[in-house]
């Protein structure tokens, strides 16, 4: 145990404490610590004057892509998890989004949503969908909106081979017997597929809120051009405050925040959850 101890001690304990240490001071832009700031620097994300509309976008960003993604998993999940010609290279399929770059997947919607000369924007225009160009990307509803859907578009293979694992756990026996007591297909998945389900759930919806929470690489090539705060979550506003400001301190308080939010909100899931529970 002793080494996985020392290298969790090393890339996980220390520079969360070292995190939360820098954030006590009162650090210049060229990175010379001008000593204690106590709370000074939380005390600045909490009088900036955007702060509530980035914790909201942070919400729903967070809670729609986690959700929206777990309800697309379970249906691609059953999907692959029966007979039919061709699955194996369906399975093989879904993992694309999941082993492509994920700037280099944001950076295609990009051009592609270009309302010059995106193919995407383009073939819209020609479906009848859009009666012109739209600048999706240069708008901040709606790169928010399509930095979402990137989220969820890379985020379902994970999601859907921990479910896929999942069924494949799930004892035969079980669901013919449901099928034996009269239950019809939506009610034996309802009420003896999903309790089954529960740990595969949980787990993935933990990884997600960790990654989607954290997921700067995405909402920083979708709207890191745009001006303002009104796409930004919490992890983009501690780049542009390292980025631009060079607000050492003020960014290390906000990543203590997200620190302790994360926290937080995997402490109330599991509790709700329960994933371990026996039914």
């Amino acid at each position: 145990m002793l080494p996985a101890l020392v290298l969790v001690l090393a890339i996980v304990v220390f520079p969360a404490l070292y995190m939360v240490w820098v954030s006590t001071r009162r650090v210049s832009e060229f990175g010379v610590d001008r000593g204690s700031a106590g709370l000074d620097n939380y005390r600045q994300v909490l009088d900036f004057e955007a702060i509530g509309h980035v914790l909201l976008n942070t919400v729903v960003w967070v809670v729609g892509v986690v959700t929206v993604t777990v309800l697309i998993s379970l249906a691609l999940a059953q999907l692959l998890h029966q007979a039919f010609p061709g699955r194996r290279l369906v399975r093989l399929a879904v993992i694309v989004p999941w082993a492509a770059s994920v700037v280099m997947t944001s950076t295609i919607f990009v051009y592609g949503l270009d309302p010059f000369y995106g193919v995407m924007n383009r073939l819209l225009v020609d479906l009848h969908v859009l009666r012109e160009p739209y600048g999706f990307t240069q708008r901040p509803v709606s790169a928010f909106l399509v930095a979402m859907g990137i989220a969820i578009f890379v985020s379902l293979p994970f999601t859907t081979y921990t479910v896929l694992a999942g069924l494949a756990a799930v004892p035969d026996e079980v669901l013919e017997a449901a099928q034996v007591d009269g239950a019809s297909r939506w009610q034996a998945y309802r009420q003896v597929v999903l309790p089954l389900l529960r740990p595969a759930i949980a787990v993935s919806s933990i990884i997600n809120i960790i990654n989607v929470f954290n997921s700067l690489p995405i909402l920083r090539t979708i709207t890191g051009s745009l001006p303002g705060y009104d796409a930004d979550t919490t992890t983009t506003l501690t780049f542009k405050f390292i980025q631009a400001d060079r607000q050492i301190g003020t960014a290390s308080a906000l990543s203590v925040v997200n620190f302790a939010l994360v926290l937080v909100v995997i402490g109330v899931y599991l509790r709700v959850v329960r994933p371990m529970r026996e039914d």
